[in-house]
């Protein structure tokens, strides 16, 4: 019996926010032939376009995509369903003979994906009417310090204002005593996973800059849109995809709580400190292959090497 032949592995790129993962992704998948997993947790869906920074109708047209423009915002996705969904897109694409670049900066779709995610309990309902009850009377900051003094780690990959994580977690740790497991097992899959790293500073002028280009290509118009179509929603926060950054500030804006400078400013701000706690949960909780950016052309050719490897 010939022996079996070895999976190439998956070029995994990915990095904290504007780090230009993406397109470095696209660089290489036009000089491979490859096809690309869309490890973004808000590119999945349909109606946040620019405030996502999803590809372009060009690179989409260029190269072929996968997770992105899926899901309207109505529609829950998880990043276990992710992990799950994008194995099975990973081997649907090895069939075809093409190779597999995954890039995107949402640590959880990336750890659920490469690692795995262990078993963990379904909601309990008395236990998360209790939590939103202490929501509602407290605040998300309480939450939030009370997670903070249950799993420290764990906080520090959030943000007081991810209102159904903070719960979700809480919950777990009532019912088994943390809020996560090791991973489970997963099937064999291979990964080559890099991370770009920015000096501090750098990729603080490179997402001021990002904002204020989304700005100019139409940000606020979008943000606009979404508030009219689901005011309630976004009044009452039960759609976590409109929990963004982004949005968010448009939307206190648009409802005359901010002045646009200032909804800007903090997108600014609040933009920085999802970068920190990506670069917190990238580098504490996952292997990775950091690697100094911007490549040099160089450095660029021999990632799409090591992809037809």
């Amino acid at each position: 019996m010939p022996a079996k032949t070895k999976e190439p592995a998956a070029l995994v790129i990915t990095g904290p926010t504007a780090s230009g993962k993406s397109a470095l992704a696209h660089e290489v998948a036009l000089r491979t032939g490859a096809e690309i997993i869309s490890a973004d947790s808000r590119q999945i869906y349909r109606e946040l376009t620019i405030g996502s920074a999803k590809p372009t109708p060009e690179m989409l047209g260029e190269v072929p995509y996968h997770f992105i423009n899926e899901k309207t915002i109505g529609e829950p996705y998880s990043a276990g369903a992710f992990a799950t969904e994008s194995r099975a897109r990973i081997a649907m694409i090895r069939k075809r003979g093409n190779p597999v670049i995954v890039a995107g900066g949402s640590p959880l779709y990336l750890q659920g994906l490469i690692e795995g995610f262990s078993d963990l309990p379904p909601a309990d309902p008395k236990i998360r009417e209790k939590l939103q009850k202490e929501l509602a009377e407290q605040g998300s900051r309480a939450l939030y310090r009370k997670l903070q003094d249950l799993d420290p780690e764990r906080a520090a990959t959030l943000d007081h204002t991810k209102t159904h994580r903070l719960i979700r977690n809480l919950e777990i740790i009532e019912l088994i005593g943390k809020s996560s497991t090791p991973p489970s097992p997963t099937p064999e899959m291979q990964f080559h996973a890099v991370a770009l790293n920015f000096p501090r500073e750098e990729l603080y002028q490179r997402i001021n800059l990002r904002v204020e280009e989304m700005m100019s290509e139409g940000l606020l118009q979008e943000a606009e849109a979404l508030l009219k179509k689901y005011r309630p929603e976004i009044s009452n926060r039960t759609l976590p995809a409109l929990l963004t950054v982004g949005y968010q500030e448009l939307f206190d804006h648009l409802e005359r709580k901010t002045p646009l400078e200032g909804a800007v400013t903090l997108i600014q701000q609040h933009t920085r400190n999802y970068a920190k706690r990506q670069l917190t949960f990238l580098r504490n909780r996952m292997q990775l292959n950091w690697i100094q950016a911007p490549l040099t052309a160089q450095e660029r050719t021999e990632l799409a090497e090591s992809l037809l490897s």
